[in-house]
């Protein structure tokens, strides 16, 4: 919610996707007060229908978008490949690394020159961490993805952004490390507030990635 709070702050017109409708609801209420045009719209990212509707839905509601933020994911259990099983494997894998493109490929037939796609990744996009390999290869897999995809769409003028977060103070961390130092991590706001000043720059100028870590050196 960090990063459409402070688009919704810019006067920015937003669509919201997630599986939960309470949220979903809860945060339309919420951005709505800024006197934006807000589209929520349950989503399973892992689920090509689902993104299909999604798709259809923001052409009817705003017929273009201008601003893509993939921001789906999930962890996974601090376990080992040989304590890990298939079913949790592949949940990461589909939600954190399919769901991008899937997202990615339903959204990209109503941009223009001129617009922006933002990849969430991990500094688990650069690094590994023992015990996390779906999460590492679902990260892994999606800055792949995120620098294929900025070459191929460099002449088409839509910018592809890499976000690349160390530890942020999300809940993610409830199944990652549940007694992790959070108050020693990064807000949201201060990603969130990262990424609008990349999404500020001219359109004939850009960032490939934004990488940032707590100013503690114990994360």
């Amino acid at each position: 919610m960090a990063i459409a709070r402070v688009l919704a702050a810019e006067g920015c017109h937003l669509i919201v996707a997630g599986r939960t409708t309470s949220t979903l609801k809860k945060a339309g209420r919420e951005l709505t007060r800024r006197r934006i045009r807000v589209l929520t719209q349950a989503c399973d990212v892992r689920d090509p229908q689902s993104v299909k509707i999604l798709a259809a839905a923001a052409r009817k509601q705003f017929r273009r978008v201008d601003i893509l933020i993939n921001n789906a994911g999930i962890t996974q259990p601090s376990l080992f490949v040989e304590k890990l099983d298939y079913a949790t494997w592949k949940d990461v894998i589909d939600t954190n690394l399919n769901g991008m493109f899937l997202v990615t490929h339903g959204i990209l037939p109503l941009m223009r020159r001129g617009g922006t796609i933002v990849n969430n990744l991990s500094l688990a996009a650069t690094r590994v961490f023992a015990g996390m390999s779906a999460y590492d290869a679902s990260k892994y897999g999606a800055l792949g993805f995120t620098d294929t995809l900025r070459e191929e769409l460099r002449s088409k003028g839509i910018r592809v952004i890499a976000l690349i977060p160390g530890a942020t103070d999300t809940e993610i961390w409830e199944t990652l490390w549940p007694d992790a130092p959070r108050k020693k991590m990064m807000s949201p706001e201060t990603v969130a507030s990262a990424v609008v000043s990349a999404l500020s720059l001219p359109e004939n100028s850009t960032v490939e990635e934004i990488k940032l870590q707590p100013t503690s050196g114990a994360l």
